[in-house]
């Protein structure tokens, strides 16, 4: 055969293949509407959810296939749980015609998503995508997001959390196929996400990113950082899908933050002013949410100096009988429970009485509050405050699980850590009881002289230490006779 014959050949293989792809991009162009059908059934079928596509379909073919659905909904239990404004996705055209599907990426524009968690804890969308039926094999080298919605809804408590300006470049996405039960134990990918804010009608974190990475089952999400109470936070996330029960471990720092940003998602008013230290480290399992807060374990920490407690000259209150007789020290131990953890712990307490008091404002030159965690409860570890004269500790046990609190007790302690007086916290987190003072002897005199003379309380200079922890006495209260 001569060169020219040769050539001859190549090109009208090359023009009978170039006029396949073109009778195979208008076959599916001129039936469109036709591949509607079609389409909802199989993402139906493998989402395990109803697929319906509201917009028109189109489909273009050069230089690969491209397949365009807009306005597409996604319901489960005859609820809408997801809308996406239009789905991109693009395939090689070659291996298509030896009906071969290679998909090239997929993009969603503006999705929507609906997480509703049910009152037994468990997530309805979660549930649908691993509830029976087979999930097929897939292997996409691009996924993308572009400005994602997001919203948690807790159905038992009525509470919401929503996301805004989220993105997502995920790569390598790959699915290996078979039960839809199982499809996280077989999921494989890399990816950078963004949202620009996450929140609720309380307070929000801003510029939320974290780069995950799944494999065998192992799902990774470090770093996570975000922008919370003016400072940025840094963690990670690690979930274990393999096993039987999926098992979780997630870590967070939040250094200096402020303290103005966060009582103002407490209260309106003016609270306080510094900067604290916030730190958490958790590990727990479970399918639904009441199973993770029974196994939850770990440690979180609230650590500052230099604070300061707008609206009241607490060591004024302190040193006067008649004024602390009717001072509650449960709204000054709030503060113990400030920082992310005590979104959850002060939900029913009323912040504003940390200013119903005396005019002037309050030094706080050291707050420590340490808790570990086991099997859902927290114990106080190491848990006091000082004012300039005086000192504050707690003890006691947050109940997660079961949302109350067991044993809290707040004490004005004196030199040697023995209590002047105490209250107690009993009841649930959003009822919470709170017991009137009860003063360890009838005082005739200012309390501060009693705590520097606290020895006189105890028959034998001896008592029974309530507190043993890090916080020293305020230096001033020991220097003076």
């Amino acid at each position: 055969m001569t060169k020219s014959n040769k050539i001859r050949l190549i090109a009208g293989i090359g023009a009978t293949g170039l006029l396949a792809l073109i009778a195979l991009g208008l076959v599916l162009y001129l039936n469109a509407i036709d591949y509607k059908p079609r389409l909802e059934a199989v993402t139906s079928q493998a989402l395990g959810m109803d697929v319906k596509v509201a917009g028109p379909v189109g489909i273009g073919f050069f230089p690969s296939l491209t397949v365009k659905l807009r306005d597409v909904h996604v319901r489960t239990r005859g609820a809408e749980v997801a809308s996406v404004e239009e789905i991109r996705l693009k395939a090689r055209l070659w291996p298509l015609l030896f009906k071969q599907l290679q998909v090239e990426s997929i993009a969603f524009q503006h999705p929507v998503l609906l997480i509703e968690q049910e009152a037994d804890g468990s997530f309805d969308l979660i549930r649908a995508a691993a509830s029976g039926g087979e999930s097929p094999a897939l292997d996409v080298p691009t996924v993308t997001i572009a400005d994602g919605v997001f919203r948690y809804v807790d159905k038992q408590s009525g509470d919401e959390v929503d996301g805004t300006g989220c993105s997502l470049e995920m790569r390598d996405l790959h699915l290996a196929g078979g039960k839809r039960a199982d499809f996280l134990k077989d999921l494989g990918f890399s990816a950078e996400i963004d949202c620009k804010e996450i929140g609720n009608r309380y307070f929000a974190v801003h510029a939320a990113k974290a780069v995950a990475v799944g494999e065998h089952g192992v799902v990774t999400l470090d770093p996570v950082t975000m922008q919370v109470f003016g400072a940025e936070g840094t963690g990670s996330l690690r979930a274990d899908y393999s096993g039987a029960v999926p098992g979780y471990a997630a870590q967070y720092s939040l250094p200096q933050f402020h303290v103005a940003d966060f009582f103002s998602t407490l209260t309106k008013q003016a609270i306080g002013d510094g900067r604290m230290d916030f730190s958490v480290k958790l590990t727990f399992e479970g399918t639904n949410l009441a199973g993770m807060t029974d196994t939850m374990a770990g440690q979180f920490s609230l650590r500052g100096k230099d604070l300061v407690l707008k609206g009241r000259d607490l060591d004024m209150e302190f040193s006067h009988f008649e004024s602390s007789q009717h001072f509650n020290l449960v709204d000054l131990g709030a503060l113990f429970f400030a920082g992310p953890i005590g979104l959850v712990v002060t939900k029913g307490y009323n912040f504003g009485n940390l200013l119903r008091g005396s005019e002037g404002s309050s030094e706080i030159p050291v707050l420590v509050s340490d808790w570990k965690i086991d099997r859902g409860v927290a114990q106080s570890q190491d848990v006091a405050m000082t004012t300039r004269l005086h000192r504050l500790a707690l003890d006691g046990r947050l109940d997660f699980a079961g949302e109350k609190f067991e044993g809290v007790t707040i004490a004005l302690i004196d030199l040697k850590g023995c209590p002047i007086v105490v209250q107690k916290i009993t009841g649930s987190f959003r009822h919470p009881v709170v017991e009137q003072p009860s003063f360890l002897r009838t005082l005739s005199g200012p309390v501060l002289r009693l705590i520097k003379m606290g020895r006189d309380l105890f028959p034998g200079g001896t008592c029974k230490v309530f507190y043993k922890g890090s916080v020293a006495p305020p230096l001033a209260s020991a220097r003076t006779p």
